[in-house]
């Protein structure tokens, strides 16, 4: 089964939360799941990081497969997105990453499960 991870729990492991670093190895190692993160997720990443973590963080994201975006994702995310940012503030990136697991299957760990109010989704609190 996939695990979709958000960026707040891959940004969270890269700062050095054990919390993140123990669900991450729990999930790939006891739970088998297979690690994945969407485009987006990834880009909040790699977008944001310091000269000095591009080496470091390459190597943790190599950990995970990316899942890319097509036109039918970015659609269903645009009437996901339409249809919960007023009440629930998900952003663009949310709403990709909810329409990516729609189509492909699996469950989202975040800490923000409020960005995820789809009643089709599995999502599961990173840790409390």
């Amino acid at each position: 089964m996939r695990a979709y991870i958000d960026a707040d729990i891959l940004i969270w492991h890269l700062r050095g939360e054990k919390r993140a670093k123990n669900l991450l190895m729990r999930l790939r190692d006891k739970d088998g799941y297979d690690l994945y993160t969407g485009a987006m997720q990834r880009a909040e990443v790699v977008f944001f990081m310091r000269p000095e973590e591009e080496a470091a963080t390459a190597l943790f994201l190599s950990q995970f497969t990316t899942e890319s975006v097509d036109q039918k994702i970015v659609d269903i995310a645009g009437t996901l997105y339409r249809k919960w940012n007023p009440s629930h503030g998900i952003d663009a990136n949310d709403a990709i990453l909810a329409a990516t697991v729609m189509q492909t299957g699996g469950c989202i760990f975040t800490l923000n499960s409020k960005h995820f109010p789809m009643p089709e989704l599995n999502i599961r609190k990173g840790w409390r």
